[in-house]
């Protein structure tokens, strides 16, 4: 069966990009009102494309925000393992439109990179396993283990359906492990399976001072200018060495030992390359750790965006009313967004100017996870990817946050496998995001492999 499903697969390599692109067309981007419309449209697509490919019992289903699009197929029968799928259709916005080199919904190949915005995040990841799902059930009628979809259309604003959904359908979620594909691999010669996810806390910062803008000429060095307070507040959220300075913000964030520090450490890190993907001269961060620990085992505060005034061309010479920023904070273990925001709120409140009113908002939030490296599923994880790219794959701790493995593993009761098909120049969230096209098709075999693994294991 399995063999049948990777030739299936290599037959029609190009049916399946013609798909993806079909796919990225659509401009799902859930933070952008005025694509609501393209949001369900999006969400109806993918449910009937895996009604076309097999997965009958699939449907995009009406939350409070956007649509989840949720399919079983549970031919294997009740004796085998059931593998839970999860991904989301919702793109980040795609402004400035100016820095892209070709439209960013008008999908594009250059150099073996299929180049289009929700290429690597996460419509391209995603799909793979749904054309591993299509390869077994076209070639052979049947899937090896039993499958279901949950694919949401709001992670890129925060998933606020998300655990609500969840929670209400949990029986009908059910499973013995989940499926992740939204994070990267080190090359594309190196696979990667990541273990360890930090959570977040993101914040709104608003800072009024005068009821109106005022001439800069007139009140200017009489009144505090909202823009100088905020730019203060945020000028005290670290030390010079990196380290934050919210008082209690630390507080449980425990050390970790050193065979662990030894795990993060030993994936090869080349900091040439790291400062040019990231385009600097150089790294900075908190001091006493390696960047890999920097990014992967230690909490950040980053300011995200921060307006306020006139910043369109030409000049107009006001001392603005309001100034506003975006925070966010990626949380390691033991840390909860509920009390970072607590912590978060209080100190930029005593950090207030009185001649300024000072608010802070709440955005959203997520715990950090942790995954078992010995779990079973796991191991049939790391024979996949080696079978596939052979190689075998290094673990990281990823920096980024995907709130909803916490919640598989406190709701569902099961562990997840991150399974990352992207590279680090994939330009996530940025012009020019890309998928490396070896990658998609590699990413299809190995979910191929995997689904195969994992009956194997259960025998």
């Amino acid at each position: 069966m399995r063999d049948r499903a990777l030739k299936y697969a290599a037959k029609h390599q190009d049916q399946f990009l013609d798909e993806l692109r079909e796919f990225l067309s659509i401009p799902s981007v859930s933070a952008q009102p005025q694509h609501k419309a393209d949001m369900v449209r999006a969400a109806e697509w993918l449910a009937a494309h895996l009604r076309r490919i097999g997965v009958v019992e699939s449907r995009a289903v009406t939350t409070p925000g956007h649509p989840i699009v949720i399919g079983e197929w549970t031919g294997a029968g009740a004796s085998k393992p059931t593998l839970l799928i999860y991904g989301h259709y919702d793109v980040q916005p795609a402004e400035p439109f100016d820095l892209w080199k070709t439209e960013p919904f008008k999908p594009a190949v250059r150099n073996n990179n299929l180049y289009a915005r929700g290429a690597s995040d996460d419509k391209g990841q995603l799909f793979v396993h749904v054309k591993m799902v299509e390869s077994y059930l076209k070639s052979s009628g049947k899937l090896p283990v039993n499958v279901k979809f949950f694919i949401e259309g709001e992670e890129e604003t925060g998933s606020p359906s998300l655990t609500l959904f969840i929670e209400a359908h949990s029986k009908q979620l059910a499973c013995n492990v989940a499926l992740i594909s939204d994070s990267s691999m080190l090359s594309p010669e190196q696979p990667a399976i990541t273990y360890g996810l930090r959570g977040i806390c993101y914040m709104q910062v608003n800072v009024q001072g005068p009821n109106h803008d005022l001439h800069s000429g007139s009140f200017g060095g009489a009144v505090y200018n909202p823009i100088q307070a905020l730019a203060e507040i945020i000028s005290k959220m670290k030390d010079a060495n990196g380290r934050i300075t919210i008082p209690g913000f630390y507080d449980r964030v425990q050390g970790l030992p050193d065979r662990e520090r030894q795990v993060v450490n030993s994936v090869p890190f080349d900091k040439a390359q790291f400062c040019r993907d990231a385009g600097v001269a150089d790294t900075w961060g908190e001091a006493g750790y390696t960047v890999l620990e920097q990014i992967g085992i230690r909490p950040s505060l980053e300011c995200n965006g921060i307006w306020g005034g006139y910043t369109d061309e030409g000049s107009k010479t006001v001392l603005p009313s309001q100034a506003f920023a975006k925070i966010s904070m990626r949380l390691v273990p033991n840390q909860t967004p509920e009390e970072i925001a607590s912590l978060f709120t209080d100190y930029v409140l005593s950090l207030a100017p009185p001649q300024v009113k000072v608010t802070v908002q709440n955005l959203h939030g997520g715990l950090p996870a942790l995954i078992d490296l010995n779990i079973p599923e796991m191991q049939a994880a790391i024979v996949a990817l080696e079978r596939t790219f052979g190689a075998k794959p290094v673990f990281l701790r990823d920096g980024g946050s995907v709130p909803v493995v916490a919640t598989f593993k406190r709701v569902l009761g099961a562990p997840t496998i991150m399974l990352g098909l992207g590279l680090p120049d994939d330009n996530l969230h940025s012009p020019n995001e890309k998928f490396y096209l070896p990658n998609f098709f590699k990413g299809i075999n190995a979910s191929i492999h995997l689904a195969d693994e994992l009956i194997h294991l259960r025998r």
